[in-house]
């Protein structure tokens, strides 16, 4: 069998639109874990405090309430100064990470600041505080998302300064590590706490591995966020099992696991059900929709002589291919039709929005070239019929064009 052709790889998009949307998720899922965990720390029966020996010595400094505000302004700026799409990404998933981490901690151990601050007669500092009393929720202490995001924010920015503006941006961050104890916000544990929140976030999301980690990122973030949300409106063991499923949705991505729903014959088994039922759910839905949206159009087509490719099929749709179609089915979040199982039947799953792997490829690939060596037309399907199966189609066409060629020649 030739080598595998090299499909040329397109840069995705990079311009305000991603920067927007990258910055908008990072507000969306700050606002929603944000004030999820809150309302789940209030219903505990205790609140808890980390206050040290060292924290009675710390003064209050009003006016430092200056430098704590601009963690906001911070917060949009180094999604607007990422000199590309990998950056971009890079701190976006940082930045998701400590908050979903955050928040996490919030809410299964709320903790609240020992002290009441001072009554200041600045007008503009009291009105300051006052709004800040009403924007920050009491149980954000432990580990302190400011210093947490001013880690982010070092490493995304301080590449981009030399000279005295490195300076200028070093030392401006660190007072606003520094403000979240002189405003008497946070406590000196919870500074540790976000520090190390911060670190980790660098030492998950490393420059150079995002594409290949995309999928199983967004899963595990979705884990996260129905974990808050999932509490707050289903309850707790609902959440703890939605959460579940998508943590092990996202661990067979990171492991680049094609067969961990245990399709078998075409089939779920119950175990797969009652393990990623959730997801499976989801895709079963999604199928119906595009099946919907797409009832006017042909549920596959012909990619080439004796190939055809689409969706999974419904049964009647699945009648309207050619008698005796062997069928090579790439999909492992839903079952196979069953007008499909009865003949000649393949399973070869590919995680749906990855990269399959070079060996998965060529057990297809070599799997059609052996079909249509015995005169055999294919099915080729994946869930949706847009990426997986077109996919395969175009590689298998562009293997077929040495032999073509040499056979002409």
């Amino acid at each position: 069998m030739p080598p595998l052709p090299q499909l040329p790889s397109r840069a995705p998009p990079f311009g305000w639109r991603l920067r927007a949307g990258h910055l908008l998720l990072n507000w969306l899922v700050f606002g929603l874990c944000y004030q999820a965990s809150a309302h789940m720390a209030a219903r505990l029966p205790a609140q808890h405090s980390v206050a040290l020996a060292a924290d009675h010595g710390l003064p209050f400094w009003p006016w430092t309430i200056v430098f704590y505000a601009t963690s906001g302004i911070f917060f949009t700026l180094v999604f607007l100064a990422a000199p590309h799409a990998e950056a971009l990404r890079v701190v976006s998933r940082r930045m998701l990470f400590c908050t979903v981490a955050a928040a996490l901690v919030f809410a299964l151990y709320p903790a609240r600041f020992t002290w009441s601050r001072p009554v200041l007669d600045d007008v503009f500092l009291g009105a300051a505080y006052r709004l800040l009393d009403a924007v920050d929720r009491p149980f954000n202490q432990l580990p302190s998302l400011h210093v947490a995001y001013c880690v982010v924010f070092w490493l995304a920015l301080h590449p981009l300064l030399g000279g005295w503006r490195r300076a200028v941006l070093g030392g401006w961050l660190a007072l606003v590590a520094l403000s979240t104890l002189t405003t008497w916000q946070h406590h000196v544990l919870d500074v540790a706490g976000g520090l190390l929140l911060g670190l980790a976030a660098a030492l998950l999301v490393r420059p150079g591995t995002t594409r290949q980690t995309t999928v199983a990122f967004y899963y595990a973030l979705m884990a996260g966020v129905t974990l808050h949300i999932g509490w707050f409106l289903l309850g707790y063991w609902l959440a703890v099992y939605g959460a579940a499923c998508l943590a092990l949705v996202a661990l067979a991505y990171a492991r680049r696991d094609p067969h961990f729903t245990r399709k078998r014959n075409g089939r779920h088994t119950i175990a797969s059900w009652l393990l990623y039922w959730p997801y499976l759910a989801g895709y079963r839905l999604t199928w119906l929709l595009v099946r919907w949206r797409e009832r006017h159009r042909a549920p596959f087509e012909l990619a080439g002589p004796g190939l055809f490719i689409g969706r999974r099929l419904a049964d009647a749709e699945a009648r309207l291919l050619p008698p005796d179609c062997h069928v090579i089915d790439l999909c492992a979040e839903l079952p196979e039709t069953p007008a499909l199982r009865r003949g000649w039947y393949r399973h070869l799953p590919l995680l749906d929005l990855q990269a399959p792997r070079p060996s998965q490829l060529r057990a297809i690939l070599a799997l059609m070239a052996a079909q249509h060596r015995q005169g055999h037309q294919i099915f080729l399907h994946c869930a949706m019929g847009y990426s997986r199966s077109r996919f395969i189609a175009r590689l298998y066409a562009r293997s077929l064009r040495p032999c073509r060629s040499r056979s002409t020649s």
